[in-house]
């Protein structure tokens, strides 16, 4: 009689240990991964992190803006606007393969290249834009995009630039420079677009 009782027992304090609970969802991370890496996956299958705010590394926050993504210096106190800045011939664009936001050996040169010219004219401020080719969602691409001008503004503070004289802005896919659909086209629009104005 005492093994009867116990076997409801025993299943009774089984089913109430082993009830499953609803799983607690993450949150997806859309932090950058180690240099070198992939800044994560695309559309075409695989995860995509969602564009999250984040402090630059001049310790401006990321806001969303219409248009893109904006990091501002903390030094301004406000977000510079992007029709402030201008072209300047001597500071020229870097471009990233495909889902990438590490700085390639031949880039690493033309930004050596334009951190020479900020060091010649230290009153001007920089803007640096991060666009990407058409491929992944946009919230996907302007992530990659922030990533992108982050990573181009890390190369330049190492080199000796103040980070309080940068700002990035990202634009994702929506500034395409070229609109043919193919890698031949897309690669010209993985790219860190430098703008400029006297501070």
């Amino acid at each position: 009689m005492r093994s009867i009782l116990m076997v409801p027992a025993t299943l009774l304090i089984l089913v109430a240990s082993g009830c499953a609970k609803d799983p607690v969802p993450l949150p997806a991370s859309a932090s950058a991964p180690g240099s070198g890496g992939s800044a994560g996956s695309t559309a075409a299958g695989r995860a995509q992190p969602a564009p999250s705010p984040s402090a630059d590394a001049a310790g401006g926050t990321s806001r969303t803006a219409p248009g893109g993504t904006d990091s501002a210096s903390a030094a301004s106190g406000a977000r510079p606007s992007p029709r402030d800045f201008s072209d300047v011939a001597a500071l020229k664009d870097v471009y990233f393969d495909f889902d990438k936001y590490d700085i390639r050996p031949g880039d690493a040169k033309i930004l050596d290249a334009n951190a020479a010219w900020l060091k010649s004219n230290e009153r001007h401020l920089v803007l640096i834009e991060g666009h990407c080719d058409e491929r992944g969602t946009p919230e996907y691409n302007l992530a990659l995009g922030e990533r992108r001008a982050k990573a181009a503004m890390g190369y330049l503070t190492a080199l000796g630039i103040q980070a309080n004289r940068i700002s990035i802005v990202s634009y994702g896919d929506q500034r395409p420079v070229c609109t043919e659909r193919g890698e031949a086209c897309w690669a010209k629009n993985r790219r860190a677009h430098f703008l400029a104005k006297p501070g």
